[in-house]
């Protein structure tokens, strides 16, 4: 089987066009890593350093915060928050406009109409773009002055020394509002080019190929959980935990690509009609009912979410000496059991909700009546769309459920086991889920150029079936 793959991914090189879309894709991704790793000019890099340290001797005593939803921002972009680089906003902002804008078309009337007229779809992108723009100059207005108070934004550790070098404050946070929101605009400029040049989705490959280079820190996380770190410390890790999480993670990546390829083949009648003076004659189809249709957005929701009251109830108790607000704000912190809860049901909520937005059965039941379609055994129009309502609540449910699992996987490992987060996180949750799926999608473009060149594709029998 090893071979075969090995053998299909040189048979890549040997077809011109396929071989510069790949490397084409390579020489970006190498350059969004250029962006992630440049520092902004004002801010001092050594004793950002020492602050770094500082954050690693208190994992090392078991106060690791990187759970936290900064955790998982620093997570998509690479490391490059932490650093203080130009991309240090992702291209995060970018996909929140995207699904803003695709909720929008949804609820919208005005907005819904424009999609579906001709060059409609290409005003929406325009759209998205503009509100990326606003979003980056309000995220990076935010964050240029939280740097200048690191301590509320990489840990809470005092921060020892200063960051910020600029006596001019003003124009400090005015530099750092442009050059972030232009990394940014590069990096979301970038994965369009991947995506009409390249390979794969440029977007999810931008955001995957900041989630791999934390491999190396997640690789000494686990070589730390073994042998004590520096401290030379034992831990009570033994060859068990190893086989443990290696079945663990054997098993959640099966289960990830399980439930991303699972759909309900709904059947579909075409009846027999006639156009003009031809007779095109009837066949079947079917419509593919994805169980997982709201792929990772409910988890990012959830995060996003239960974010808010914490930080909001740790700073009213600080600010107001308020012992209940600080209370109520160690409930919610990640890892506590209400959060694990309040946690679960949000992502169950938000996968009906995304699916509920996103999913028009009216529409589509619409449309199978004007092309003479049906569902064998189902009228056409309302009981259709009925139908189609019933049949994607009872697989979303059991999609909701899976996405619940993942999600509270990297918790319960970080809680109960005292793994450190940077390596729970590759055992579930987010990151699991954006890998897994980039990698199905960008070998199933890789296998469609191969089939057209009549090359094997990555396996002897059967393809690999696109999630959409």
């Amino acid at each position: 089987m090893l071979g075969n793959i090995f053998n299909t991914f040189a048979n890549c090189f040997k077809i011109p066009e396929l071989k510069s879309r790949i490397l084409f894709t390579l020489v970006v991704l190498a350059l969004c890593r250029v962006v992630s790793m440049c520092p902004l000019p004002g801010l001092d890099g050594e004793a950002l350093k020492n602050f770094f340290d500082q954050l690693a001797a208190r994992a090392a005593r078991g106060g690791d915060s990187g759970g936290s939803f900064l955790g998982m921002y620093s997570m998509f972009t690479g490391g490059a928050l932490e650093r203080c680089a130009v991309g240090s906003l992702g291209i995060m902002p970018y996909i929140s406009a995207t699904i803003v804008i695709q909720l929008l078309t949804a609820v919208i009337p005005s907005l819904s109409k424009l999609a579906r007229e001709e060059g409609g779809r290409t005003k929406i992108i325009q759209y998205g773009r503009y509100l990326t723009v606003f979003l980056c100059l309000a995220e990076g207005l935010y964050m240029s002055t939280t740097w200048e108070n690191p301590s509320t934004l990489f840990g809470g550790a005092e921060f020892p020394g200063k960051l910020v070098m600029y006596d001019n404050i003003i124009w400090y946070r005015i530099q750092t509002t442009i050059i972030l929101t232009a990394g940014t605009m590069l990096l979301m400029w970038f994965g369009e080019q991947i995506t009409e040049r390249g390979i794969g989705n440029g977007t999810s490959l931008v955001i995957s190929i900041g989630i791999l280079a934390r491999l190396p820190q997640s690789f000494l996380g686990l070589k730390d959980m073994f042998t004590g770190g520096e401290t030379g410390e034992p831990s009570g890790f033994n060859i068990f935990y190893i086989i443990a999480l290696v079945l663990l993670l054997f098993g959640v990546v099966a289960g990830v690509i399980a439930v991303l390829q699972a759909q309900r083949k709904v059947p579909v009648q075409y009846a027999q009609r006639a156009v003009g003076r031809k007779v095109v004659s009837g066949g079947s189809s079917f419509l593919p009912l994805r169980v997982n249709y709201a792929g990772v957005m409910p988890i990012i929701f959830a995060q996003a979410i239960l974010m808010l009251p914490e930080r909001a109830l740790s700073f009213l108790g600080a600010q107001f000496s308020i012992p209940l607000f600080s209370r109520m704000a160690t409930y919610l912190t990640e890892g506590a059991v209400l959060y694990i809860v309040l946690y679960g049901l949000m992502i169950l909520f938000f996968s009906y909700f995304w699916v509920a937005t996103q999913f028009n059965e009216l529409q589509i039941a619409d449309d199978l009546k004007k092309h003479g379609g049906y569902i064998p055994g189902v009228r056409p129009g309302q009981a259709t769309s009925d139908f189609l309502h019933n049949a994607m609540s009872r697989i979303t449910f059991a999609g909701a459920i899976f996405l619940t699992l993942i999600a509270v996987i990297p918790i319960l490992l970080n809680r109960e086991m005292k793994i450190p987060f940077q390596v729970a996180t590759f055992f579930g949750g987010t990151s699991m889920l954006i890998l897994v799926g980039v990698l199905l999608d960008t070998m199933r473009q890789m296998e469609s150029h191969l089939m057209m060149r009549h090359y094997d594709g990555f396996l002897k029998k059967g393809r690999v079936r696109g999630r959409y």
